[in-house]
């Protein structure tokens, strides 16, 4: 796994799990933020090439596997010159996520996503749901994709943890009367805080000793002062962010796991929260409707629905059997749906079937692995030991196409208009 450095992390590293981690740095400061990813692209480039000649004649299989358009530069420029398979894994979309594109940073990011498509072997993807916008957003064949679900390791929810250790740790959150409806995720449009906040006016109606907790890193300001419009401040409580041990608690102490996004690939939160053993609470976005299920393991509400929101809160509250029991089917299915070895061995099928169809197929002809006749010849042609050697990228740009439009498509500029921009 090649990733960019960061501060107090060594450069190189295997983790216990056997995988090898290799740090980069940026061989300047970077200009601005399309500049920062040129030169990770190109930093990456560099150790990979590295990391190539020293295994390639082993000719064991090997592909690329980038993470969404952040990688995509490096990974095609080595996929071209080698003669390699890639795959590639899009987490989100930039359409998806702003509701259309409507700045050239998203049209420019937009078109790099298409790219990724276009150039993967086979494309992974965390939910059914992304797999339809996937193939609808880029015109990317659905055969040509792959649902691996996101996973969670549940046991570091499940620690050892005295009552009276909990109940401090609670108190410093609420009173032990007043119930706590949990929020978890980034102070963005998308993740619908505002969704939450206008449907506690309705909550505190039928449940006045519910308490708010809102977790998560970013600008909150906006979010206060509607709290204090609102007076509810003294519901409301906002933490900051919080990471590890702390969130774990967190969640332990929790009534109610609110998650009320307007878009979702996937919804890591919702698993984390089953982990914990607190009732879910989510809205139908995206990939959620497939993690939470309605009724099952959790209750769902209408996206960007704050009376449905306020229902499904008080559905949870007020009826602590059944959210019990949904609790229980939720840890059942973590272990049968969202385990790490069983997604990580449908991965290790991806890369298995892609491998196999590489070999039959006439690229492996004019690879320069060492897994068809005069490979050798052909890397030695290209100077790429040399290359390696010198620490040279030579990705060259490639010609940023704009991904086809339909025949009929309102302009940008109406669109900046409808949305008062």
């Amino acid at each position: 796994m090649v990733t960019k450095s960061t501060p107090k992390a060594p450069d190189d590293e295997v983790e216990e799990s056997g995988v090898n981690v290799h740090r980069v740095h940026l061989e300047r400061e970077p200009t601005d933020f399309f500049h920062e990813i040129r030169l990770l692209n190109a930093a990456t480039e560099r150790r990979v090439r590295k990391l190539l000649e020293e295994f390639r004649s082993e000719g064991k299989p090997t592909l690329f596997h980038a993470h969404d358009w952040l990688s995509l530069d490096s990974a095609r420029e080595l996929k071209y010159e080698y003669k390699l398979p890639m795959v590639a894994t899009v987490h989100a979309t930039e359409e998806g996520r702003n509701g259309g594109i409507w700045t050239e940073t998203q049209r420019t990011i937009h078109d790099l996503e298409y790219w990724l498509t276009y150039e993967a072997w086979r494309v992974i993807v965390c939910s059914e749901f992304m797999k339809g916008e996937v193939s609808r957003t880029f015109n990317c064949p659905e055969d040509k994709i792959e649902v691996i679900h996101n996973g969670i390791d549940a046991s570091k929810f499940r620690f050892e943890w005295p009552d009276n250790e909990r109940a401090r740790f609670r108190a410093c959150l609420a009173s032990p009367d007043e119930k706590i409806v949990l929020f978890v995720g980034r102070f963005v449009r998308e993740k619908g805080i505002q969704v939450l906040l206008g449907a506690a006016g309705a909550i505190l109606a039928r449940e006045p000793g519910v308490r708010f907790v809102i977790v998560g890193g970013g600008r909150r300001e906006v979010f206060e002062r509607f709290v204090r419009w609102y007076g509810i401040e003294d519901r409301v409580l906002f933490t900051g962010f919080l990471s590890g041990r702390q969130l774990h608690q967190l969640y332990r102490v929790a009534d109610v796991a609110v998650f009320p996004s307007l878009y979702e690939p996937f919804g890591i939160v919702a698993l984390e929260a089953m982990a914990a053993g607190v009732p879910v609470v989510a809205s139908d976005a995206g990939g959620l409707r497939e993690v939470v299920l309605h009724g099952e393991t959790g209750v769902t509400s209408y996206a960007g629905n704050a009376e449905s929101l306020a229902w499904a809160v008080l559905h949870a509250l007020e009826d602590p059997k059944r959210a019990r029991r949904m609790c229980e089917a939720a840890t059942d299915r973590l272990s049968r749906d969202f385990d790490w070895s069983l997604l990580a061995r449908r991965t290790i099928g991806v890369y298995e079937r892609v491998w196999m169809e590489f070999m039959n197929s006439w690229w492996a002809q004019e690879t320069l692995w060492p897994v068809t006749p005069g490979a050798e010849e052909r890397a030695e042609r290209l100077r790429v030991r040399e290359l390696a050697e010198r620490g040279e990228a030579v990705a060259k740009p490639f010609p940023q196409v704009a991904v086809p439009e339909e025949p009929v498509r309102v302009s940008y500029k109406e669109h900046e208009e409808d949305a008062g921009s």
